[in-house]
């Protein structure tokens, strides 16, 4: 092969090449790796102070990495090699490896690489069938850090799976703790009702006794000696027992008798078995209500433009127009919803709609059946209007957050972190009503779940 053509090609040939080495790099499954110190002295500073800390290692031809295989090694050879990866070096066998010892050696760089193409994957695949194995080797490999950003995408990949889809087996103990402890009392989505999240704590946690225990709590009918041992894997303070519905908790987790008798308790003198209760039966934020705060491109003014899976619209020409989400927000609760206004027009309009005698074509804040905030600060409705609610935002990346409050019929907003009174002249809204925008050329805005 002809060189000094690309230098990438060039250096690829000097990976793992006895006859350019002046190290070797033994790792924890005894495989051997030819390296050149100056190269990964200067590409790493980890290797750096290894190789010329003027310590033994400095003048032995051999270091050891006992705490990284050999699959997460030939990656960061290519890495500090060639300064790129080839997506197809990175496999569901190799990438929690790959990404362990990325952190090990300082590279963030490859990190995030290895998370974008985690990502990738996923989308590409449309399917996340391994992320609960990836998960539990995650758990077997790296502490609990909330701020890992593989964590993090693995995390948010196995809670968009229903846990009664996941085969024991496939998810680990310490990999469920960590989904658990991830999400407790947060709001991020969430797939899987409270109740089930229980169900699988307590049947995984069976599985770690015996499979005799597992097969009895199957049936319902553990022993006394049985439930003793689960008690101490039960992972009970990640379980929000106030989610489950009351006729649940009664007629099938207390007969049970694996939990302890002071949290059942105290979830009676609380609110589970009451039928007014409006606690969330998801924790975080259901699938079925993230799904749906997209734009609706049958209820979407002329000229407008909707893209990225509905969660973006714009106006690529032509005068104001509106468009609503499809998020129907109807009986009881709080709703909350993001609108983040990535590229300004003229004037904006952010806020809720009713469906009926609403036309696209026209502002929302000129509309009887609109009520929105609008980018001059001001709330608009024909007839209750609200002058200088809130400094203006005319300028790209704006985050309005929508405040609507069904069982009150008020609303209110939040203009980029700082939060606003209910609009007083808005205290009767419809009991039906949409997320809407009014927008004009340039404007680009989207919706999201609030975060």
């Amino acid at each position: 092969m002809t060189k000094g053509y690309l230098l990438e090609k060039d250096l690829s040939l000097l990976i793992n090449n006895p006859k350019y080495s002046d190290i070797e790099i033994l790792c924890d499954d005894e495989k051997k790796f030819y390296g050149s110190r100056a190269i990964l002295a200067a590409r790493s500073e980890v290797f750096d102070r290894l190789l010329y800390n003027g310590m033994k290692e400095s003048y032995e031809n051999k270091i050891s990495f006992p705490k990284i295989n050999s699959c997460g090694m030939e990656i960061i050879l290519e890495y500090i090699y060639t300064g790129s990866i080839i997506n197809e070096s990175l496999t569901k066998d190799n990438i929690i490896e790959a990404f362990y010892a990325a952190d090990y050696f300082q590279l963030p760089d490859l990190q995030d690489f290895i998370v974008k193409n985690f990502k990738n994957t996923l989308e590409k695949n449309n399917n996340r069938n391994y992320s609960p194995e990836l998960l539990s080797k995650f758990a077997g490999k790296m502490p609990l850090t909330e701020d890992n950003i593989l964590l993090c995408s693995l995390v948010e990949a196995v809670a968009t799976i229903p846990l009664n889809t996941i085969e024991f087996g496939r998810l680990s103990i310490t990999g469920f703790q960590y989904l658990l402890s991830c999400t407790y009392e947060k709001e991020k989505p969430f797939a899987t009702p409270e109740y089930e999240v229980f169900r699988y704590s307590a049947i995984l946690a069976a599985k770690q006794v015996s499979n005799d225990t597992y097969k009895t709590l199957m049936e319902r009918l553990p022993t006394l000696k049985q439930i003793e041992q689960m008690e101490n894997s039960l992972l009970v303070e990640f379980i929000n027992f106030r989610r489950i519905q009351g006729q649940v908790l009664v007629d099938i987790i207390e007969p049970l008798e694996i939990v302890p008798a002071k949290i059942i308790l105290n979830i009676y003198r609380h609110n589970t078995k009451s039928i007014n209760s409006d606690i969330n039966h998801f924790r975080g934020i259901s699938i079925n209500n993230c799904t749906n705060y997209v734009w609706d491109e049958s209820a979407c003014g002329p000229e407008l433009i909707i893209e990225d899976n509905g969660k973006v619209v714009y106006a690529p020409n032509g005068q104001w127009r509106s468009v609503r989400a499809k998020m129907l927000l109807e009986n009881i609760g709080i709703y909350e919803w993001d609108v983040i206004i990535e590229k300004v027009c003229t004037w904006s309009w952010v806020g809720v709609c009713a469906s009926e005698n609403f036309n696209y074509g026209e502002v929302a804040g000129t509309q009887f059946s609109g009520w929105v905030l609008g980018s001059n600060g001001s709330c608009c409705n024909p007839g209750n209007s609200l002058n200088n609610y809130c400094p203006p935002f005319h300028y790209d990346g704006a985050k309005i957050t929508v405040h609507l409050d069904i069982n009150r019929r008020t609303c209110s907003f939040t203009v980029n972190g700082t939060k606003y009174s209910e609009v007083s002249a808005w205290n009767n809204l419809p009991s039906k009503l949409y997320p809407v925008v009014s927008l004009k050329y340039p404007g680009r805005f989207r919706i999201q779940p609030h975060q």
